[in-house]
């Protein structure tokens, strides 16, 4: 098994990456964060956020793709990867994560970059962003909208869900053992939970999202990001969009990706009243000179066929790169 997960990296190594990449590695109060590095220390930054339950590697066939003076910092987002699980008894939420991230651009002593972010890691985007509009030059969203609000009338419901699971998980987690599988077996696994992604690009994310153990390979995510998220946004009232509507105007610019409705993210925001939020935010974006740009594919086209959206997103960086960012403002740490 371990040859196997060894040609499976070479694999993808040999195909995808043109240029020379390093790990990241940086220390947290509960472990560390890891991630990937393309491009010159010197290069543009630019911050690349995962989707849920994936990792930094759905990145791989993309970056190469992009001007290769661009420094490309991917992350595994915590619980994902090979980034360290939250403590025992903790939710994963997303103002967590606009927390991990503002750790992770302190170390990189970044001080304005661009960021593009596929399906969660485009919510994380749009919170970071509203939160600290001074660091954040552009925002790419693939397949998202930059926030995932929950309906009012079910908050009590979910919340609940999420007391309840995490209890319920807490329980099964001391009287189970991790299940351990062949590489076959956890590929299966995989594709079955995602359908949008090809095989190619289900062992691209397995080279992150297995670990070696005695007998087979166990998922290396936290099971906990399966859980219900306590920490929400409401989505129906006219306050909220009023909020929204404020927030959007901290954005300095943004790029947003939406694939057909029956085949990616929209296709989760069908009802009446998520289509009216959906609808105010990219008319939102429009409003704000951002793009919304409609591209064939599904979910995961970034990965899959990532020369759908690459030329675009490059078109748009180099449109809107800063005039007024001195040498300073770019230069990366040495990781």
């Amino acid at each position: 098994i371990m040859q196997t997960l060894k040609g499976v990296r070479h694999l993808m190594t040999s195909a995808t990456m043109k240029q020379a990449v390093t790990e990241f590695n940086m220390p947290v109060p509960w472990g560390e964060i890891r991630g990937k590095v393309w491009g010159p220390d010197h290069g543009r930054p630019i911050l690349c956020l995962h989707g849920w339950a994936d990792n930094c590697g759905t990145f791989n066939t993309l970056i190469p793709l992009l001007p290769k003076e661009w420094k490309c910092v991917a992350v595994d987002m915590a619980g994902h990867g090979l980034s360290s699980h939250r403590p025992p008894g903790v939710f994963y939420s997303f103002p967590a994560y606009v927390a991990d991230i503002r750790r992770v651009i302190g170390a990189l002593q970044w001080k304005r970059f661009s960021i593009i972010g596929h399906s969660m890691g485009g919510n994380v985007a749009g919170m970071f962003s509203a939160l600290y509009p001074e660091m954040v030059e552009s925002v790419v969203l693939l397949d998202s909208y930059g926030f995932l609000p929950t309906d009012a009338k079910e908050l009590h419901t979910v919340i609940r869900q999420g007391f309840e699971g995490m209890l319920e998980f807490e329980k099964k987690k001391d009287e189970k053992k991790e299940k351990v599988y062949t590489y076959e077996n956890a590929l299966m696994r995989l594709l079955a939970a995602n359908p949008t992604l090809s095989e190619q690009s289900a062992h691209i994310l397995l080279e992150r999202g297995l670990a070696q153990v005695e007998g087979g390979v166990v998922f290396t995510r936290d099971f906990r990001i399966n859980l219900k998220n306590v920490v929400r946004d409401t989505l129906p009232s006219l306050h909220y969009f009023t909020i929204i509507t404020g927030l959007l105007h901290s954005f300095y610019c943004k790029l947003h990706f939406t694939t057909p409705a029956e085949e990616g993210f929209e296709k989760m925001f069908s009802e009446p009243q998520q289509k009216t939020f959906t609808s105010t935010l990219l008319l939102g974006y429009k409003d704000q000179s951002g793009m919304v740009v409609n591209v064939p594919g599904d979910h995961h086209v970034h990965l899959n066929t990532p020369e759908t959206v690459a030329q675009l997103i490059t078109d748009f960086l180099q449109k809107e790169a800063p005039s007024h960012s001195t040498a300073e403002d770019t230069q990366a740490a040495k990781l």
